[in-house]
């Protein structure tokens, strides 16, 4: 889903409290708010990075209604009312987010439960809430250290404009993913007083249990659609991920040089190494309604597509697996609204083994066996029609998945005139 305001560093606090913290001797404060963590930090940062700090991080302290404030701010910049309101209308089509949830509402909730701190790219300023509770307080320290990284990033990256991204979802995903990986593997490193997975009991595996652990303890996320927690976590826990594995093997490199074009590379770290590239998929113009909203899924997104019907995590993992590129277009028909996504496949057999588990999570979401041949199946109940055609695009295997009213046509575009071309 396309990624909302950042949050504060609150995912990784589990695994931090979990250990004693590396108590090194205090380094002189500097001027302004917390001047001692600041300049306790910053040299750590630094060290782990392999970059040096321009101008010295600037601290201001907000209260909790200021916050509200820039996250609403924030939130209606980057996603204002015609594309939150198209997104909404794709993630229900696909049956990821339930269709009563007004999203907005919820999200802005839910960045109100987590939030202590956060960088800002625009004012170039570092906001920690003052008014914290005796016991977040406690996290201070290590949302200073993970959005300190955020205020060194952004002076070697154009930061405020990487996160404005439009129309491509699954790049914008992973650019956020080594963005918030890098602050996390590195806040962890300098508050442990070294490499994060090896001082960490049970590795980085136990990490990622600790900040699972750790969110669905927070009443509003434990409440969040599956989609919702887990795009939310995942640019902190893959991101992390790729980080570790960027710094085995590239040690002294940046790792945004290039930044991922797709979180297939986030997810499988070889590809990226190896330079495997995703497709761009463009759609032709509607044969019939209007046009509403147009985006992507990515691996990732596929995957939690196939795990939202079939609750089968291996299942969607392997069927995500082999994923070349996708789009999707949603539409205002007669009956309502419909959604065709065209995804191209590595191979005929990652397409065959997508579609094969799309069928299934069509006839699970329909409550009805598809009829047809295995190469274009079709459900028809509860008011809807969802379609699934395997074709061939510029000679790649693809699937094309439509969902459209009942009564309604589902040639929704022409798949002969869909254009591929490399990110």
């Amino acid at each position: 889903m396309r990624s909302f305001p950042r949050r504060a560093a609150l995912v990784c606090t589990a695994a931090l409290l979990a250990l004693p913290a590396c108590r090194k001797a205090q380094t002189p404060a500097t001027s302004g708010p917390y001047g001692d963590l600041v300049a306790k930090y910053t040299p750590q940062i630094e060290k782990a990075t392999g970059l040096k700090f321009k101008r010295p991080p600037v601290v201001e302290k907000r209260s909790t209604e200021e916050v509200r404030a820039f996250l609403e701010k924030e939130f209606n910049d980057n996603l204002p009312p015609l594309e939150l309101d198209g997104a909404t209308r794709a993630y229900k089509l696909l049956g990821l987010l339930p269709d009563t949830l007004d999203l907005r509402r919820f999200m802005l909730r839910l960045l109100g439960e987590q939030v202590i701190g956060y960088y800002d790219p625009g004012t170039k300023v570092l906001y920690v809430v003052s008014d914290t509770s005796a016991g977040r307080a406690a996290l201070v320290e290590v949302t200073l250290a993970h959005e300190l990284v955020h205020a060194l990033q952004d002076q070697y990256l154009p930061l405020d404009s990487i996160q404005k991204q439009r129309d491509d979802n699954d790049r914008q995903t992973a650019a956020q993913s080594v963005l918030e990986g890098q602050a996390t593997y590195e806040q962890m490193s300098s508050m442990l007083g070294g490499d994060m997975a090896v001082r960490m009991p049970g590795g980085w595996d136990r990490v990622r249990e600790l900040i699972r652990e750790n969110q669905t303890a927070m009443p509003v996320f434990a409440s969040a659609p599956m989609l919702l927690q887990e795009t939310l976590l995942f640019p902190y826990l893959s991101g992390a991920e790729f980080i570790r594995r960027f710094k085995e093997a590239r040690k002294g490199g940046l790792p945004w040089q290039p930044l991922p074009a797709s979180t297939e590379q986030v997810m499988h770290f070889e590809k990226f190494a190896a330079g495997h590239k995703p497709l761009r998929v463009e759609l032709p113009p509607l044969l019939t309604g209007t046009k509403v909203y147009e985006n992507n899924l990515g691996e990732f997104e596929t995957r939690l597509f196939l795990f939202q019907a079939l609750q089968d995590l291996g299942t969607s993992a392997r069927s995500a697996d082999g994923w070349g590129g996708d789009r999707y277009v949603v539409a205002n028909l007669a009956g309502g609204p419909g959604i065709a996504w065209v995804s191209v496949w590595d191979t005929p057999v990652d397409a065959g083994e997508f579609r094969d588990a799309a069928q299934r999570a069509a006839q699970r979401r329909m409550g009805v066996a598809g009829t047809g041949p295995a190469e274009t199946k079709r459900f028809e109940a509860k008011g809807r029609i969802v379609e699934i055609a395997a074709v061939t695009v510029q000679g790649r295997p693809a699937i094309v998945w439509t969902d459209v009213p009942a009564g309604s046509g589902t040639r929704l575009i022409d798949a002969a005139k869909v254009r591929l071309t490399e990110k």
